[in-house]
């Protein structure tokens, strides 16, 4: 078992029954009071926000997640199926564990998917996707002066917002942990 001690950003803990993620973690000592480490975690099930105050030197149970790349190939209802690089086999992942990230898939993408065991607990894109823009309003000239954006429907049927200089057929460039639009990329 492991102490608070090893509570750093990024491993996952079982809390409460409930396997979280350590978002932050921080070692507090105040004046004559006792030392404690005050996290901030994430429910993987929920995707809520926890934040709790463990006493120094108590014992956590640290879970062992592995993440493997997959290929996203098709929707099925409300599964997704993705392939193993290696193996090539097929895994179905439930749309909420999938979460938001599925409006940027788009097929024969590339997906890292984190594994409890056998069993998948979440789906994260690389940092940046190029997706095609589907439709949009044709941009004016001179508007341009502002930081004026538009909305832009994507390949994937997403819709984000563009600057007004940016039209049908172009690709862009996806920021995904935000979702909003970075650059203009040349094919």
């Amino acid at each position: 078992m492991a102490t608070t001690a090893d509570l750093k950003p990024g491993i996952f803990i079982k809390f409460n029954n409930e396997l979280c993620q350590v978002l932050e973690s921080e070692h507090r000592t105040p004046g004559n009071l006792r030392a404690f480490y005050q996290a901030k975690m994430r429910v993987i099930r929920s995707g809520k926000l926890l934040e709790n105050r463990f006493r120094s030197g108590e014992t956590i149970e640290i879970v062992r997640v592995e993440q493997r790349p997959y290929q996203y190939l098709y929707r099925d209802g409300e599964f997704y199926v993705f392939m193993e690089n290696e193996t090539y086999e097929q895994v179905t992942i439930d749309a909420k564990i999938v979460g938001d990230v599925a409006p940027l898939m788009k097929e024969s993408q590339d997906v890292q998917i984190s594994f409890e065991e056998n069993t998948p607990l979440s789906v994260e894109l690389p940092s940046h996707v190029v997706l095609r823009i589907t439709y949009t309003e044709p941009g004016f000239k001179g508007d341009s002066a502002n930081n004026v954006l538009k909305p832009a429907t994507l390949e994937t049927g997403a819709t984000i917002s563009v600057p007004t200089f940016v039209n049908d057929g172009e690709l862009i460039r996806i920021d995904t942990r935000s979702g909003e639009y970075v650059e203009r990329v040349k094919e």
